[in-house]
């Protein structure tokens, strides 16, 4: 996974709002349409002026009042000295409306920025989410190709899927008598098997290190020869190497292929031997026929083929001669002419090809003839380095090479930007060159990963750029989009409108404060210029209660830590309080109360004063002002207030940002139609009324009037459907964010088990993740337990005709051998037993490999062999699982089992298909244990069976046995009727 950079962020981040990127998203989504919209606003605004004025037709009288009164917006009415005080109740009054207006424009701006830095760093983490996602989704495919090949890992890649889909919806899994098995047939290939002749005894002089990177030089050769003659790798058995051709797409010339393959292969171990002066040899055996290939068990899969034929390939090579390339008479058949071929008299060496009746060839090597001698220059090299160890010599040689390390084709990933769809060809487009790990230290691996990083945050960079434009190009209400219908903007997914009715909002108390703000200027500003009547007051009064009990509900809990004594009442008002923000059927009606209570007083008393001259100071006994030019009223300064009060409501009702835009549309609808109708019939006296020059200059005062509520109409009603549409637009990447990051952990999960399914936890953290390492990968310890069990009856027992599918219902039952022994692996007591493969029927496992290396010598003995006596009790739990499958499929079924423990050298080869071994004298034992045993019992050597007894177990001695490259060793079987009740000591 990518490194954290400028762009990878988390939740408690703080909001940098001085991003230059998010400056340009908020100019781009917000600030460029409210301009274009208010810039739309006012050209209706003023080309509707325009058209008034040239119907009153008169000029002249504009000129004059805007010479003598001009840069007055707000009404002041110009009276008498007489009326001094009342110029000061305006202006009081003006300076209200002014607070009111820039305190709920400004919370307004507030809101707007926190939820366009919250909808813009949604944007962002979702963006980031995707390529996450595209890297991950490119990282698993190339994972499981490591793995298996693309044929059946697809398959295998959606059984996955499905599993954890059934775990995480808490599904019971559908009952299936049997595990799904991935195995297919395929005829006419040619199998080589190849190995390593001197390769053990060069083993045992090398360090860890030596060992891992010899392995995966050679190894890393042989699998660009493979590539090289159309060969696919199937699996690495400690020093021998096997493959196929003719999988997975038939060649008519796969024979040729493997014997090309088995000659290079040769001529590349000749090489090393005269570079080195290391006495190793290449020894191949190669037939052709039919096999069956795929996976089986369900942990640490590997590709692996079965057949009689495949069996027959590996006695080829055990009886072949170093140096040569032994093949069958099939083999031979399907080269033709190809190649020169001698007597291979392999029935001599091996009486398995004496009883089948196997004719043997051996092939000559073209090249052989063309390079006699030519020793010179390599003996000069060897005698060069002739003072150096054999292992040192060959592993500086090996190196030369500069085979891939494992794991090289998932650090080292193409970047997402070349998948991105963009149509914009100014668009950088990055791409990550694939380079071949190669010693040369950690510098360059350091700046290696900084320039990864680097490169994704362009990526990340440019996608956001990508939509930042598409927010400026496409139009945000009547644009046709796969996510909202038309103009509503109302989802297409029903399920996501419903969570977006339904969503929390978590400001929604702040808009009643400001409500309350609103109705406090309300009421000031009808106090400073309407008459002081009952009537008025009483009005105020029953809003203000109304206003004040809201207020109450949603700030209960404030309410109470200052209360001493809590109340029972007060505990029912918190609950309620708490679900205000959460429940809309509570914040709904609350919502409504409080726009309504505003939009009703702001005009509630204008009918009582309809026929009242009252001045502003609230006597009754004074006549109605006038200004020098005799042209304005009392009532008409009173009407004018009663405007902006009206105005005042439509803020009010604008401050419920998150608010449904259905109901803020009906309020102001029913509020605006309201206003018009009463403003025009209730004014029809003082229709003819003029009004001073800051009304610029229409004579008609409801004229100005309907125009001033109409363009407040219609701009709050534009700013919310902007409002809606980004709230809309914050659930929508949200939503997409949430199922992005769920398929995204999907994807982790399906990597996880997929590298869990090669190398063990501790090993896979190595590798892959944000502190992957891409060094070597090998560790020594000095007490590792080793089993080999194996089910020698299931070579008897397979058989291949047309009944059981040509072996294929053969394997079905080793499917579910393998994966019963898999299953117990996930038993707590277990836990410490490490499965490293399977050869045919026979199951690998180790004990010991999590701990730390260099820490046994810190734990007390009986402690640090627990894990021999874990070893033993899961090979009994092996032979229970086997008996219970006997009685299942009517079979009779036997283990044999041979255990050792001892020191080993654990790493990781391969680069395309990386692949977790141990080696060393401890496993070769354990390998002899097994083979060498008896059925139904388990095989130990004698300083296996010293700890077990210590651990009190019972073993029984066998005596002395023929180990092949060993000589004569003692060994014990262990007592397992008895130790089924033993076990100290391993808890």
């Amino acid at each position: 996974m990518p490194a954290k950079g400028k762009y990878f962020f988390n939740e408690n981040d703080d909001c940098r709002i001085s991003d230059p990127l998010y400056e340009k998203y908020l100019y781009t989504s917000q600030q460029h349409p409210l301009l274009l919209l208010l810039l739309f606003i006012a050209i209706i605004f003023w080309t509707t002026l325009i058209i008034i004025f040239f119907v009153t037709n008169d000029m002249y009288l504009f000129l004059k009042k805007k010479i003598i009164n001009c840069g007055n917006s707000i009404v002041v009415s110009m009276t008498s000295q007489e009326n001094k005080e009342s110029i000061l109740f305006q202006l009081l009054a003006n300076a209200v409306i002014f607070l009111c207006g820039n305190l709920m424009g400004a919370f307004h701006k507030r809101q707007m920025q926190v939820a366009s830095w919250d909808l813009y760093r949604y944007t962002l983490k979702c963006i980031q989410v995707r390529m996450k996602l595209k890297i991950e989704k490119r990282q698993q495919e190339n994972l499981l190709l490591s793995i298996l090949p693309a044929h059946i890992s697809m398959e295998m890649k959606l059984a996955i899927i499905e599993r954890l889909k059934e775990t995480n919806d808490n599904r019971q899994t559908h009952d299936n008598n049997f595990h799904s098995l991935y195995v297919k047939r395929h005829q006419n290939v040619s199998i080589l098997y190849a190995d390593i002749v001197g390769f053990t005894r060069l083993a045992s002089d090398c360090s860890p290190k030596e060992l891992v990177v010899m392995l995966n030089e050679l190894f890393g050769k042989f699998d660009q020869i493979a590539k090289e003659n159309e060969c696919m790798r199937i699996k690495i058995l400690g020093d021998c190497y096997y493959c196929v051709s003719g999988l997975p797409v038939s060649l008519p010339v796969h024979a040729r292929n493997c014997v090309k393959m088995g000659l290079d292969m040769c001529e590349a171990i000749k090489q090393v031997r005269e570079a080195t002066g290391v006495d190793i040899n290449m020894r191949v055996g190669i037939h052709s026929g039919n096999v069956l290939c795929g996976v089986i068990g369900l942990r640490k899969w590997q590709y692996d083929v079965w057949s009689h034929d495949v069996s027959l390939a590996n006695r080829m090579e055990s009886a072949g001669v170093p140096g040569r390339v032994h093949i069958t008479e099939a083999t031979l058949n399907h080269l033709g002419k190809a190649y020169e071929v001698e007597e291979g008299n392999g029935h001599l060496r091996d009486p398995y090809l004496e009883s089948m009746n196997i004719k043997t060839y051996l092939v000559v090597d073209p090249r052989s003839k063309q390079c006699i001698s030519n020793n010179h220059l390599p003996k000069t090299r060897v005698n060069d380095g002739l003072k150096m160890r054999a292992s040192v010599r060959m592993t500086r040689y090996l190196e030369s090479w500069g085979a891939a390390r494992p794991f090289a084709h998932l650090n080292h990933r193409e970047s997402v930007s070349s998948d991105s769809s963009s149509s914009q060809g100014r668009r950088r487009k990055v791409r990550f060159e694939e380079i071949p790990l190669c010693s040369t230290g950690r510098q360059r691996t350091s700046d290696r990963n900084s320039s990864q990083k680097g490169r994704i945050e362009e990526d990340i960079y440019d996608e956001m750029m990508s939509t930042i434009e598409g927010l400026s190009s496409n139009n945000p209400w009547c644009g046709k989009s796969d996510d909202f219908w038309g103009f509503s903007l109302i989802f297409a997914e029903r399920s996501l409108e419903k969570e977006y009715r339904t969503i929390p909002i978590l400001k929604l108390k702040s808009y009643f404060a400001c409500a309350s703000v609103v109705f406090l200027c309300i009421f000031l500003i009808q106090i400073f210029i309407m008459p002081k009547t009952a009537k008025l007051g009483i009005s105020f009064g029953i809003v203000a209660v109304i206003i004040v009990l809201i207020l109450f509900v949603c700030f209960a809990e404030k309410f109470m830590k200052c209360c001493p004594e809590q109340w029972p009442c007060l505990r029912h008002l918190c609950a309620i309080s708490e679900k205000v923000e959460t429940m809309p059927l509570l914040r709904l009606p609350l919502a409504v109360i409080t726009i309504g209570a505003l939009l009703i007083i702001a005009i509630f008393n204008l009918t009582t004063e309809k026929n009242k001259p009252a001045n502003f100071t609230g006597s009754n006994d004074l006549s109605p002002t006038t200004d020098p030019f005799g042209n304005t009223t009392q009532s008409c300064i009173e009407a004018t207030y009663y405007t902006y009060c009206c105005i005042l409501g439509f803020i009010a009702c604008s401050v419920f940002l998150q608010m449904s835009f259905e109901l803020k549309v009906l309020l102001l609808s029913i509020a605006v139609t309201v206003y018009l109708i009463i403003f025009n019939t209730l004014q029809n006296g003082n229709s003819k009324i003029h009004v001073n020059s800051t009304r610029l200059f229409i004579k008609e005062r409801t004229h100005m009037t309907n125009l001033y509520l109409i363009l407040f109409y219609i701009t709050l009603i534009l700013l919310a459907k902007q409002i809606d549409y980004y709230c809309r637009l914050d659930c929508l990447w949200k939503n997409k964010f949430k199922k992005e990051h769920e398929q995204f952990e999907t994807m982790e999960n399906v990597n996880r088990l997929l590298l869990e399914n090669v190398l063990p936890a501790h090993v896979a953290a190595y590798f892959i993740g944000e502190k992957r390492n891409e060094d070597w990968y090998h560790q020594s310890y000095d007490c590792v337990c080793v089993m080999f069990a194996s089910v020698p009856d299931f070579k008897v027992f397979y058989t291949e005709c047309d009944v059981n599918k040509e072996g294929l219902e053969c394997l079905r039952l080793l499917n579910e051998i393998i994966a019963d022994f898999d299953e117990l692996l996930l038993k707590p007591k277990f836990s410490g037993v490490e499965k490293i493969k399977t050869i045919g029927s026979t199951y690998m496992a180790a004990a010991g490999l999590s701990v730390t290396p260099g820490q046994e010598n810190n734990q007390d003995k009986e402690r640090q062999h627990a894990h021999i006596g874990i070893m033993v009790e899961y090979g009994i739990a092996l032979m229970s699982k086997l008996d219970g499958i006997n009685r299942h499929s009517f079979n009779n079924f036997r283990l044999r089992i041979g255990i050792n423990h001892g020191p080993v050298i654990a790493g990781v080869i391969g680069a395309r298909k990386p692949q977790y071994d141990i080696w060393g004298n401890t496993v070769n034992v354990a390998s002899r244990m097994e083979s060498t045993g008896e059925l139904g019992k388990i095989q130990v050597t004698e300083e296996t069976s010293k700890i077990l007894q210590e651990l009190g177990y019972s073993c029984e001695c066998r005596g002395l046995i023929n180990v092949k490259g060993k000589g004569e060793l003692r060994t014990y079987f262990v007592c397992t009727e008895t130790a089924k009740f033993q076990g100290v000591g391993l808890n």
